[in-house]
């Protein structure tokens, strides 16, 4: 799917990768390139260039400050920062330590960056996939709106007009900024195209396939993806223990389940994020002892903050069969190379997005995939538009 865009584009376009960025950068480059490379456009000389990357350096001192030297002209571009705040991949060199770089450093580094444009650019974006602080999106008592406080600083602060995240814990959070753009993206037909890929006897219907949310605040995205897919829909509610606080949270008691029973079906278990995986292997093994089939996981940002042993037991153990998640967020090497772990690339998606903001185009066709996945549903015999 090619967009083909009836208004001229804002500006040149720049994408300008924090550190730990570069290679999702690489990829979204490759599919912007190649897309303009074929389309008749005469606005300017540079609306078909080689590379849309912006050459920038990240330098750090020995004692830990920073600063970011963008190294050619910006000024006129339609500039779009790409930020990954969760790369836990990247370090730096602090007083002759290595420190790996925290969800705080990668923040300073997008305000580094946003400084260095120094007012120049037409117009800025910040496409960051997983919201730095997201999971701090209210209040429940004397505490931190960290969320809500990042947005206003990126816009009012630094001029920024457009946020493109990706399955926002709580994309009510644009509150903050009402007066500028605010996407949340789902990666819903990613997901489907790359699970009937993967998985050669699944069969997409009400018999064989169940949605399951792994808690009350992840209903949403299920709801939408049971519906298109035409699957019943499960859900588990935890319950906390509301008289004590353990890492920054009340600790879960148990996750008991809401729904229709799940005998013989085939259940994905979807979710934001997979943080330390606790919960998500928890709900695959209540959905085995109540009989279900396999057990995916699917979620748009695999953190696994405590490393990837509880998973390969489990996988050893057959609670699950397979997790799928994107590459918004770093993946280790290691992560890449399990037996239990699909990677879903998200770099053509994020191509079109930017694209299309480019050209100040509607995003409506790029946010709704449901007839994308019809379409692909199709290809496989499944959903309203197969041949019966």
């Amino acid at each position: 799917m090619d967009p083909q865009f009836k208004t001229e584009p804002i500006g040149k376009l720049g994408i300008l990768p924090v550190k730990g960025c570069e290679e999702l950068a690489k990829k979204i480059d490759y599919y912007l390139v190649r897309s303009r490379k074929e389309r008749e456009n005469d606005h300017f000389d540079e609306y078909k260039r080689s590379t849309y990357i912006i050459d920038a350096d990240y330098v750090r001192f020995g004692s830990g400050e920073g600063k970011c030297v963008i190294k050619e002209s910006v000024r006129g571009f339609d500039i779009f920062i790409l930020c990954d705040p969760f790369n836990w991949g990247v370090t730096y060199t602090m007083y002759g330590k290595e420190t790996m770089m925290s969800p705080d450093d990668h923040f300073a580094n997008l305000k580094r960056a946003l400084s260095a444009i120094e007012g120049k650019a037409k117009r800025i974006s910040v496409l960051m996939p997983m919201l730095y602080e997201g999971r701090q999106h209210k209040r429940t008592r004397r505490e931190s709106l960290d969320c809500a406080e990042m947005l206003r600083e990126l816009c009012e602060g630094y001029g920024v007009e457009n946020i493109v995240t990706f399955d926002a814990h709580d994309p009510r959070v644009q509150n903050a900024i009402p007066n500028k753009g605010f996407e949340s993206v789902q990666p819903s037909y990613q997901f489907i195209k790359a699970l009937l890929k993967n998985v050669d006897d699944i069969h997409i219907d009400r018999d064989h396939i169940m949605i399951v949310s792994p808690d009350e605040g992840g209903m949403g995205r299920c709801i939408y993806l049971a519906n298109v897919l035409g699957v019943e829909l499960g859900a588990f509610y935890k319950r906390r223990d509301y008289s004590k606080v353990v890492d920054g949270s009340n600790p879960i008691v148990a996750h008991t389940f809401l729904g229709d029973g799940v005998g013989g079906k085939d259940c994905i278990v979807i979710d934001d994020m997979i943080s330390s995986g606790g919960s998500m292997i928890e709900v695959a093994e209540k959905l085995k002892q109540a009989g279900a089939g396999r057990v995916f996981m699917y979620s748009s940002f695999g953190l696994f903050c405590n490393g990837y042993d509880a998973f390969d037991k489990a996988y050893e153990d057959g609670i699950f069969d397979k997790v799928f998640t994107t590459n918004l967020v770093y993946n280790s090497p290691e992560l890449l190379s399990k037996p239990w772990y699909i990677n879903i690339d998200m770099s053509k998606y994020c191509a079109y997005i930017i694209d299309t903001i480019n050209h100040d185009e509607s995003l409506s066709g790029l946010l709704d995939p449901k007839e994308r996945i019809y379409s692909k549903l199709a290809e496989y015999g499944f959903g309203p538009l197969a041949k019966k």
